[in-house]
Order: structure tokens, then sequence, then C-alpha cells
């Protein structure tokens, strides 16, 4: 199969998706999660429309970043993030999904500030409670939240997870569902607009879909299983 042929696929699904609960596809942004993913193939899939690619590690970012940049892609950047690796990402991404801890946000307004940018980004909540993941835990999120809004040149417009694999990708669906509680409690408590939910992957996608996601982080679905 080849690469529009998959892009098609995928963006089926999502509409099949959108279509069981009643949600619009153009809700639903897909991103191709492209670590390891050479810039050739990446070009390939921008041919076929597929317009917002995500990096897990800065130095590859930045490669593909200069290999590719005459196309106008959308660069998001979905991995966890060492302080002392933002100031590469100004100006080159458009969404930071990882923010997980009030350091990280520090260094992100001193940057953004610096270049003369806002930053948005998104929050990382670990609703599975794994040691291994990155993720402010749910119970301190709204402070995490909270002191974000003290910092004029980044801005929080969603939250993102990565919940435990699990087989069944219906048996994930709980987790989706908190992320999503998470998400409209704080809109509540501090009467702001969180349009984002950054959930499921390429197992997963069409329940995170149907639990609400605007953006679906497909690697394998899209580009095969890497090494």
């Amino acid at each position: 199969m080849g690469e529009c042929e998959k892009l098609q696929e995928v963006l089926e699904s999502i509409k099949d998706a959108c279509q069981r609960v009643g949600r619009k596809p153009e809700e639903v942004k897909l991103l191709g999660a492209s670590k390891t993913v050479p810039p050739e193939v990446l070009r390939r899939f921008y041919e076929c429309g597929l317009r917002t690619f995500g990096e897990n590690r800065v130095q590859e970012f930045l490669k593909k970043y200069e290999a590719l940049q005459e196309l106008n892609i959308d660069w998001h950047f979905i991995g966890r993030l060492q302080t002392n690796k933002v100031k590469y990402l100004m100006k080159k991404v458009s969404l930071i999904h990882s923010l997980d801890r009030k350091s990280l946000a520090d260094e992100i307004q001193k940057r953004a500030s610096k270049v003369g940018i806002t930053q948005e980004v998104l929050i990382e909540v670990n609703v599975g409670g794994e040691e291994t993941k990155g993720g402010v835990e749910p119970e301190n999120l709204p402070e995490l939240f909270e002191y974000t809004l003290s910092l004029p040149n980044l801005k929080v417009v969603g939250l993102m997870t990565i919940p435990p694999y699990l087989e069944n990708p219906e048996e994930v669906r709980p987790f989706f569902a908190k992320l999503r509680n998470l998400r409209d409690k704080l809109e509540e408590e501090f009467k702001v607009e969180l349009p984002h939910l950054s959930m499921g992957m390429s197992h997963d996608f069409e329940v995170a879909v149907e639990e609400g996601a605007t953006i679906v982080r497909v690697g394998t679905r899209l580009f095969g299983e890497r090494s």
C-alpha cells in the first residue's frame, strides 16, 4: 500500500469514528508521529496531503526541519522535553505537547519572550499513573495550569496523554474520558477555553476520537513498524 492509500485509510477511520459520535471530521487533526522516519518519506506523505508532523527528539527534529524547510509543514514537538533544548524549538514548532513541570514552563516563557512569540503548549497528564511515563499527576494539574496563567508568552491550549498500552482499545477508553473530564474541570474552574485534547495513537485513535480527541498522533499505521 502506498503512502497516499495509507493516509486515506487513516483519514477514513477518523471520519468513521466521528460519525459514530456525531462529530465533524474537521475537528480532528491527524499528526504523523514521525520519530525515526526519514525526511524523504515525510516529503511523500506531505505530497499526499499530510501537513502536521510530530517529533520526539530535538536533534532529529532539527535535521528534518532543515531538510524539509521549503515545505509548509506544521511541526509539533511531542516527546519529553529537557529545559536545555527548549531554545532550539522556538519559531519552529507550532505546538509543544509535553509541558509537565514548572521549570519547563519557565524556560518556555523565557525563550518565547526572547524571540517575541507566544508559544502554544499542551500540558501532558499521566492519567495511568505509570512510573515510566512523563506527565503531571492529575491531582497536580490545576496547580500547574494556574501557574502557567502568570506566564504571558506561554499559552496552554489543551491537554495531552499517553495512556497505558492495552491490547484492547476499549480498555483504554476510560483514560481518554478521564483526560476529557480533567480538561472540562479546568475550563469550568478557570473560565478558560482549552480546545485541544491530544490523545490516541495507531492502535487506539478511533476510540480516542469517540472520546473527544482533537489531535491524534499516528505513527505505525502511517509509516509502518519502526526499529
